[in-house]
């Protein structure tokens, strides 16, 4: 197993969170106690610290390809968004900016304040798979457009995003792009140079690290405006006592999953494509979401009518199976995912979708129990539905 869940439980939501890797814990182990040290400091325990941020710099930036310098650690995904979005508009005027209408909250949220303070923002539109419309995204851009955010894979249906064609655009318009890559670090390959990205940003909790630590990549020339001020740390733009252990985990999950993940990719792909079979084979009236390629492999989100999500995720978790119906960060929300009423899905249709996130520990068995208790979830569901018709 790479990481502990429950005994009994089929964990199928990868995409929210993923077991901390044995391996990751085992590497981290020593920064909580004989390796406490701070590494701003010049004695032997903050040496020792710095050797290992330094240490694990260089690995983060080498998975990236990128330049160590580039590297600014911070405390996940949410805060790297918003760096790349705060940091960038701090350094202008209110202007206009750029994003996706199914990018994760941390985005979305971080627009809508800048529009708050004067900023002007286009949320483009994505067409019935989630892939951005390029029409749409080239007639946006105007002469004080200062970045574009999109995501190279989204966290609801694993549509990636043409990222490379999309930052080339932007590029020729002299303008900043920032890619949220959360979902997309660890499952599929990601160059920072194919992609020609600006800003990209990764997550540790996403690809068997701890939760609580991430990056933002910043290419050398891109000038940010901090959000934390203090004793300058991270080149000044993210001031505050390093993470240590965090960050040495994080540099070992993303070494692992670099390392693995052609093999890993082939496990959950195969995966989910039993999955899918199985599902549309045996549940009628039901949607398969998102790129039918353009995706991450372990990725099978779907809209099943005439039942609620919620109801679903529930039923299969009384089996001893763990699902999501969208974003984690959502979670307590009853409002439909974003992301799928952007495809076109009706509130109802998008009340009732169910996302199964495949790992590499996950098996055979454990999708072929899914199968066997999936069926009877949404026909018992459907007996109770006043809005299933019945012959």
């Amino acid at each position: 197993m790479a990481g502990e869940t429950a005994a009994g439980l089929i964990y199928f939501d990868h995409a929210a969170t993923t077991p901390l890797d044995p391996r990751v814990r085992e590497a981290m182990e020593p920064y909580f106690s004989d390796a406490f040290g701070n590494p701003s400091e010049l004695h032997q325990p903050g040496r020792r610290a710095r050797r290992a941020l330094d240490e694990a710099r260089a690995a983060v930036a080498a998975a990236l390809n990128a330049r160590e310098r580039e590297i600014v650690f911070t405390s996940g995904g949410t805060e790297a968004d918003n760096l790349a979005l705060f940091g960038v508009a701090r350094r202008f005027p209110p202007g206009h900016l750029i994003v996706s209408a199914v990018e994760h909250q941390a985005v979305l949220e971080a627009a809508r304040a800048l529009n708050r303070q004067g900023w002007d923002v286009d949320f483009v539109p994505v067409d019935a798979h989630g892939v951005v419309d390029r029409a749409a995204y080239e007639a946006a851009f105007r002469d004080d457009t200062r970045l574009v955010s999109i995501m190279l894979a989204n966290n609801v249906v694993g549509t990636l995003q043409p990222v490379a064609e999309l930052a080339a655009v932007a590029h020729e318009r002299g303008v900043v792009f920032h890619t949220d890559a959360v979902q997309a670090v660890g499952s599929v390959p990601v160059d920072v140079e194919a992609l020609g990205v600006d800003l990209l940003t990764v997550s540790a909790h996403k690809l068997y690290g701890p939760k609580g630590v991430g990056a933002l990549y910043v290419r050398s020339g891109t000038r940010l405006e901090p959000l934390l001020y203090g004793g300058g740390h991270e080149r000044r733009l993210r001031s505050g006592t390093e993470n240590v252990p965090g960050i040495v985990g994080f540099a070992a999950a993303l070494r692992l999953a670099v390392d693995e993940l052609e093999r890993t990719a082939r496990h959950v792909a195969a995966l989910r494509d039993r999955l899918v079979k199985g599902v549309l084979e045996r549940v009628p009236e039901v949607r398969y979401l998102g790129h039918p390629q353009r995706r991450l492999p372990g990725n099978a989100a779907f809209a099943v009518r005439y039942v609620e999500g919620e109801a679903m995720l529930l039923g299969l978790d009384q089996h001893g199976i763990a699902v999501s119906t969208g974003s984690a960060c959502a979670a307590g929300s009853l409002e439909p995912s974003h992301v799928l009423l952007a495809m076109g899905l009706r509130p109802d249709e998008a009340h009732g979708s169910l996302r199964v996130t495949l790992g590499r520990e996950n098996t055979e068995a454990e999708v072929e129990r899914f199968l066997e208790v999936f069926p009877t979830v949404v026909a018992r569901l459907r007996d109770m539905s006043p809005l299933c018709a019945r012959g």
